[in-house]
Formats: structure tokens, C-alpha cells, sequence
């Protein structure tokens, strides 16, 4: 076998499309690949002018980089992605490199080519989401962000940050670390703690000022999440909300809240002292202090609910893992102490953990205290269960009072408004609506002539260990 019979052996053994090209383009040998690559016979392409090949949108980038190479007098290197055409009619990228070097024992220019079509396509499909995650993001007024792991690169941040922070998306891109610049300084500690925590896999859901240019008045809230491959921390995401409004709603709402109510209970005590005077004083109308004494103990005991419900929806507490069996049995025993005359009757108790709010205990008492208090029976009689229902527990109270009435029953629903003229009797179903909102729960009633049934539905905590064991 000769040398040039074994060097064309060689060529055909390897992976990629070797191929020799003339001055003018013109295909003088291909190698065996170009049958697997582009499914045509070496034979089928000798004299042919590889540019008649190359896709219409390439072809002049390729004929310009080609003939530029040639022509220069010093070694010259070029690679070039383009599209070659198949024997079916297909398109292939192929990425080709060649110089201008040549021999008298070549009939040409080295072309050494190979199939890249997989990896071009993956490249065009992450550039056209990307395109389509800017324009999203771009109309998004939440900040959305990614960093790397150890937050010394920003991933993607779009243009919200610089509305709501205050600080430059160039900036950030340069030195992630100047994000902290626009945080209010009493804050940064508590955010450098999430930081370190993100990094460690820990999910973070905190709020905090920004923003130094409008005097860290704005408030952000931000969720994020580690994104981990394989055990290892290899992204950091999340998105940053604007709630300014909402913190400055609730800081007006605990302003009037406290006026009031301080306002409310010393009038009222006011009035309870005037009327025992009253009583004392005339004996004979002791049936009109008394109505004044009842009332003015239920606003007293209204303003005390007022100031529970304010703190649930302005405290800013999360979810957490709660026993719902003991939660319903301190609510029996506490109404069982209330109400020694009450039959409360305890059904079927599973031992379920729920993630809610630590109100829910207030709302269980509630319930139960509601039914009760609504009984025309001598003996009021309330029936009271928990169990499990696929990934969700449910509490249940039922009892044989009248129907509740339709203004109370929307409250639990979430499907009433408080208006001045239509509007429920007190608050109380108010707080447990929003202790069973705020833990992810929904509530649905049934109400009939027979008394009513109230169906509490919280998610079940999850175990880790057993997730992990049913995946």
C-alpha cells in the first residue's frame, strides 16, 4: 500500500468531513465522512463548487472569508459556521476550518469540517427564549434576577431593578455586589444572612428598604430559591416585589387602629361606670343599664377582636408546621371551660400536621364558640372531627342551631364585602377567614334546617424524609 493510499485511509476513518478545495472552490477530494455527514458520495461532489452548497444566507460570509484567506501573503486561520446542504434537501451547520497553507503534493486548501447542528439549534433555541424572557420581563413590574452560586456573577436581571432599587443594571453586571449599595443599611446584615443562606440551599422570604435615592422609603419583598444540579448549589433566582403601598397601608391601618380602639375602650369604660352610678343611684332602672352594660361589653369584646384580626394580617409571620389535633383539642377544652352547659362532642381525631398560621387557634375556638352561642337548645350541642384528605387535613364543626345566616356564612367564604349597609354582626368569622387565608386554607359552609357544617381545609405539611422516599 502506498503512502498517498494509506494517508486516504487514514482521512476516511475520522469523524470529521476533510476535504481539499481549489482556488476557485471547487471540491478535488472529500473524505469518507461527507457520505455520514451530509449523505452524499465523496464522488457525487468532486468539481463541485462548495458555494452552490452553502445556504443563500450564508454563502457571501462564506465566499468573503474564503477568498480573503487565499489571497493573504502571511499563514492565515479561519473558522466559519454555515449551512451546507444535504442530499435529501436538508440543511446541516457544519463548522469549518481551513488556511491558507498549501503544498505541491495537495491538490488544494484543507477544509477540515464538522457537524454542529445540534449544538447551533440548542444555541438559537436558548437565544430565542432568552429573547422571549426579555421581552416578558421587560413589562414585568417585579425585579426578576439569577445569580451563580457564590453571587459573583449576575445571570439575568431585568429593567425593573433600576425602577425599584434605584441602583444601575450596568452597575450590578460589573460588581454584583453593588445591589447592597441600594439597601438600607440596617438591612444589609439581615440580607448578607439570606445571601449566605440561598447559598447553602435554604430558601429565603424576607422583606426590606431600598432604594437610596428616595430615602429607603421603598419596602421590597423577595422569595428566592437555590437552584441545585446533582446535590450542588449552581444558581440563585428569585424576583423582588414593590410593597410599598401595602406597608404604608398597614403602618396607617395600626396608627388608626390604636387610636381608636384606645379611644373606644376609655370612652366605653366611661359609660360602663356612668350606668352602674345610674343603677345605683335609681334602682328602677336597672333594666336599662343593663342593656347598656351588655352593649358596652360587646364593643369591648369587639375592639379586642378588631385588635386580633389587625395583627394577623399586618404581622408579617410565615407559615409554619402546626398539630392540628392539639390545636382542636385546646380549642374543646378552652369551650368546655367557657360553656360548662355545652355538649361538645370530639369525632374522629387523626394526628395530622398542617403548615399554617398560629391564628388558626384562635379561629378553632371561634367556630366552636360561634355555634354555641347561636343554639336556641337548653344544652347547645357541637360536634367537632379532624382528618386527612389526600394532601390536605380538614377540621370540621357541625351543629344543630338555625341555618347561619347568609351575610355570615359569605364572610367564611371570602364572597362578602363590608359595606355601610350591608354588613355582617360582628367579627369574629371575619378573623377566621383570614387566619385560614393566610395559611393557604379555604373554608366551605353548608347550612340547612337541621344546623350547620363549617369544613376547614389546610395543606399538610410535607415530611422531607418521606417525600424524598415516595420520589
Amino acid at each position: 500500500m502506498g503512502q498517498s493510499d494509506a494517508l486516504g485511509l487514514l482521512l476516511d476513518q475520522t469523524q470529521d468531513k476533510i476535504a481539499l478545495v481549489d482556488d476557485d472552490g471547487r471540491y478535488t477530494y472529500l473524505n469518507a465522512a461527507v457520505e455520514r455527514i451530509l449523505g452524499y458520495e465523496p464522488s457525487a461532489l468532486l468539481g463541485e463548487v462548495v458555494f452552490d452548497y452553502v445556504h443563500p444566507d450564508d454563502v457571501d460570509d462564506v465566499r468573503r472569508s474564503f477568498e480573503r484567506t487565499i489571497r493573504q501573503d502571511a499563514f492565515t486561520e479561519v473558522t466559519a459556521e454555515y449551512r451546507h446542504r444535504t442530499a435529501d434537501g436538508e440543511w446541516v451547520w457544519l463548522e469549518s476550518h481551513m488556511s491558507n497553507l498549501t503544498d505541491e503534493a495537495l491538490d488544494g486548501y484543507v477544509v477540515s469540517s464538522r457537524d454542529v447542528s445540534d449544538r447551533v439549534r440548542a444555541e438559537l433555541q436558548q437565544a430565542e427564549t432568552a429573547a422571549r424572557l426579555e421581552e416578558i420581563t421587560a413589562i414585568d413590574g417585579d425585579v426578576l434576577w439569577m445569580f451563580n452560586a457564590d453571587w459573583s456573577e449576575v445571570l439575568f436581571v431585568n429593567p425593573a431593578y433600576e425602577e425599584i432599587f434605584g441602583g444601575s443594571i450596568e452597575e450590578v453586571r460589573d460588581d454584583p455586589s453593588a445591589f447592597l449599595d441600594t439597601v438600607h443599611p440596617d438591612d444589609v446584615p439581615r440580607v448578607e444572612d439570606a445571601m449566605t443562606c440561598l447559598a447553602a440551599g435554604k430558601s429565603v422570604d424576607m422583606e426590606y428598604r431600598v432604594n437610596p435615592g428616595e430615602g429607603y422609603r421603598r419596602w421590597v419583598w423577595v422569595q428566592a430559591e437555590p437552584i441545585s444540579e446533582n446535590g450542588e448549589v449552581v444558581r440563585i433566582t428569585g424576583f423582588a416585589r414593590d410593597i410599598t403601598d401595602r406597608r404604608r397601608r398597614e403602618r396607617q391601618l395600626v396608627v388608626m387602629d390604636n387610636l381608636l380602639r384606645h379611644n373606644l375602650r376609655n370612652d366605653l369604660n366611661v359609660m360602663l361606670g356612668q350606668a352602674e352610678l345610674v343603677e345605683e343611684a335609681f334602682p328602677e332602672a336597672a333594666e336599662h343599664t343593663a342593656v347598656v352594660r351588655r352593649v358596652g361589653q360587646q364593643l369591648l369584646q369587639s375592639a379586642e377582636k378588631e385588635r386580633e384580626i389587625i395583627d394577623l394580617i399586618t404581622e408579617q409571620q410565615g407559615r409554619e408546621p402546626i398539630d392540628l389535633r392539639h390545636v382542636v383539642e385546646e380549642a374543646v377544652e378552652t369551650i368546655r371551660e367557657r360553656y360548662p352547659h355545652a355538649l361538645v362532642e370530639v369525632g374522629e381525631q387523626a394526628p395530622i400536621v398542617v403548615r399554617g398560621r398560629p391564628e388558626l387557634q384562635q379561629a378553632a375556638v371561634e367556630l366552636l364558640e360561634n355555634a354555641i352561642r347561636h343554639s336556641d337548645a337548653e344544652r347547645p350541642r357541637v360536634m367537632v372531627s379532624v382528618r386527612q384528605t389526600g394532601q390536605h387535613a380538614e377540621f370540621v364543626v357541625e351543629d344543630e342551631a338555625a341555618p347561619l345566616p347568609s351575610v355570615e356564612a359569605d364572610v367564611l367564604r371570602g364572597s362578602h364585602d363590608m359595606t355601610d349597609v350591608y354588613h355582617s354582626s360582628g367579627l369574629g368569622l371575619w378573623l377566621v377567614y383570614w387566619a385560614v387565608e393566610l395559611s393557604n386554607g379555604h373554608l366551605t359552609v353548608h347550612t340547612d334546617e337541621g344546623g350547620n357544617r363549617i369544613s376547614v381545609s389546610l395543606p399538610v405539611e410535607i415530611d422531607s424524609k418521606k417525600e424524598k422516599t415516595l420520589r
